[in-house]
């Protein structure tokens, strides 16, 4: 029998798989939900949000892309790895991504944003589609690609931008941004998603075991575990979830009810002998919102 059904749990209430019904959102969160959600209704081309590394980039990737099934007239793609060697590979892709009509291997680059162009216009113009493309680990993004992207958001019309893009990544995105003054003024929305508060973190928490199927009484954590937790995560969901998923574990073994905040600290002492390093609540870069 799996460790979580020991529990009265009937899923894995705490795996770092970016599953979007399981995905908390936080203040921060539903912000950057609620701004991209208009800034693609809207069509006002490019949306940016930065986040160290666990603060729920890829899982607030997937849980957009989620509403955006749910709702008519959108057209997504995704992105996972956008590492391009030249501005060449990086058309392919698109043009293959997009499933556009043409030969991406003989036909020129001119020629390949040519036939991106017509694509979006048939697309956006013609068929009233919003086509959005999604970014994720956008700090990989070379110089050649940001500028590829640049290209397509200048297709546009009087009313909006034929491309809805919107970039996820790593707070070392915007020094590549940066220095691109023609790319940077046509950021519509930019974001920099910080760790959660204590409370935010102890409510991820609950609500993640509530999903799980969890109906008992009794809080499967003690208050004085929350505190040990937020204390060695500084409230950085994925060391959150690593460190909730190795106490139930724990507690099972152990023949334990609930975890308290001895069970946690053992675990941390076990885990900064090997190596775990407790992270510093702070988040450089931009924070906020541009309009």
């Amino acid at each position: 029998m799996s460790y979580y059904k020991t529990l009265g749990l009937e899923k894995e209430p705490f795996s770092t798989s970016p599953d979007p019904e399981f995905f908390y959102l936080s203040s921060g969160h539903k912000t950057v939900m609620t701004n991209l959600l208009i800034e693609l209704r809207l069509r006002r081309g490019l949306s940016v949000v930065m986040g160290d590394i666990g603060t729920g980039k890829t899982t607030l990737s997937r849980k957009l892309v989620q509403s955006l099934k749910e709702r008519e007239g959108f057209e997504f793609h995704m992105i996972f790895d956008p590492t391009y060697d030249t501005e060449h590979i990086f058309l392919a892709s698109l043009i293959r991504l997009f499933g556009v009509n043409a030969d991406s291997h003989n036909t020129s680059r001119v020629e390949l944003k040519e036939a991106l162009e017509h694509f979006l216009f048939q697309k956006v113009v013609e068929q009233s589609k919003t086509v959005v493309l999604i970014i994720d680990e956008a700090q990989k993004l070379e110089n050649t690609s940001l500028e590829v992207l640049r290209v397509l958001l200048n297709y546009e019309t009087n009313e909006y931008k034929l491309l809805q893009l919107v970039l996820f990544g790593q707070l070392e995105l915007y020094s590549k941004l940066a220095p691109m003054a023609n790319l940077m003024d046509r950021i519509s929305f930019k974001y920099t998603l910080n760790a959660m508060d204590e409370k935010e973190m102890a409510e991820m928490i609950h609500f993640r075991i509530k999903q799980a199927g969890y109906t008992g009484t009794v809080n499967l954590f003690g208050e004085d575990a929350l505190r040990e937790i937020y204390h060695y995560t500084k409230g950085y969901p994925r060391q959150v979830t690593l460190l909730c998923h190795k106490a139930l574990k724990a507690v099972v073994m152990k023949s334990k009810a609930i975890v308290d905040g001895r069970t946690v600290k053992e675990i941390m002492e076990s885990e900064i002998n090997n190596g775990w390093s407790i992270p510093n609540k702070t988040t450089a870069g931009i924070k906020g919102m541009i309009a």
